[in-house]
């Protein structure tokens, strides 16, 4: 006798099968590039979540054949190993990492491409200031290892102050600045040059909390004149990556980029992988003059193809 799913339709495998291969529900919905986990687990909690017409709980399990909705809405979930989507976006000074703002400035999500079937994930976020590397993926699971603070995924910054940096305070960095919410610790700190009293310094942290390099720099009564992020992980910014230009990365290289987060990686044909997408550029943009640009503190300390290496320290 046939067995039949939620919907009416012919099941191709016994119930058994379709139980092993269940997964969480927000785990899934996060593959399928609703949002991130732990948006998922809040949508689920707030009962904006159904599993075959009855709402949902937070730890319960979806299989082949389920009907998922979220906010009334049918999700189609992904059970096939797909490679994701990844995004490479030079955020400039003046947009803001959110898709709703009451102010009604830029949005850095206006400048990308449309997802069929889901949409783009910022992994991390750069505040209204701050310029540089911004990462976009249509996977949760992929967004969660590389943002989510357990992970100790590293972000470099190129940080421009009013004044330099002793001895004693690049110490202080290393060993641990005290803020509102909580020890702010340095992993590493280097001079990158500079004119006047304007200089440059390298600066790699491990987390991703709100405005941590500049008020790390205000505890110390030093001003951040200009602050950008050059690597997230294992992805260091192209120095062909312009401000307001984006790339996307091809399967190959997210491949690589979900083996050093311990992910597993879906196979993929290299006869029909996806190509880079071709860079864009805002029309306003114009680059910065020879004599006025910074110095190498913005540019990327890896070949482009070799951006994703080695292996994940976590």
């Amino acid at each position: 006798m046939p067995r039949y799913s939620y919907m009416g339709r012919p099941l191709k495998a016994a119930p058994e099968t379709l139980e092993d291969q269940s997964e969480k529900l927000h785990k899934a919905l996060a593959g399928a590039g609703v949002g991130s986990r732990r948006e998922m687990e809040q949508l689920i909690g707030e009962g904006r979540v159904s599993i075959n017409g009855l709402p949902a709980k937070v730890g319960d399990r979806v299989k082949p054949g389920d009907l998922v909705k979220v906010n009334g809405r049918l999700v189609k979930l992904t059970w096939k190993k797909q490679v994701p989507r990844v995004l490479l976006y030079h955020k400039q000074e003046g947009e803001i990492v959110s898709r709703d703002d009451p102010e009604g400035r830029p949005s850095v999500f206006t400048s990308l491409p449309s997802v069929r079937g889901g949409r783009w994930i910022s992994i991390g976020r750069l505040d209204f200031n701050t310029e540089g590397l911004l990462i976009f993926t249509t996977s949760g699971e992929l967004a969660n290892r590389l943002s989510h603070p357990r992970y100790e995924v590293e972000r470099e910054y190129a940080v421009r102050i009013v004044g330099t940096l002793s001895k004693e305070q690049m110490d202080a960095l290393l060993n641990g600045v005290p803020l509102d919410d909580g020890e702010a610790k340095v992993e590493s700190v280097v001079p990158a040059g500079g004119e006047g009293i304007n200089q440059w310094y390298r600066l790699i942290i491990k987390e991703g909390r709100n405005r941590e390099v500049r008020r790390i720099f205000e505890h110390m009564g030093l001003t951040v004149s200009r602050l950008i992020r050059v690597r997230f992980g294992p992805i260091a910014m192209p120095p062909r990556l312009k401000r307001g230009m984006r790339e996307e990365l091809p399967d190959e290289e997210v491949n690589e980029l979900m083996q050093w987060c311990g992910l597993e990686k879906p196979a993929f044909d290299k006869t029909v992988a996806r190509k880079p997408r071709g860079q864009e550029e805002h029309e306003e943009h114009a680059e910065t003059p020879r004599a006025h640009r910074e110095p190498s503190v913005g540019r990327a300390a890896h070949p482009y193809r070799r951006r994703i290496s080695g292996k994940n320290p976590a």
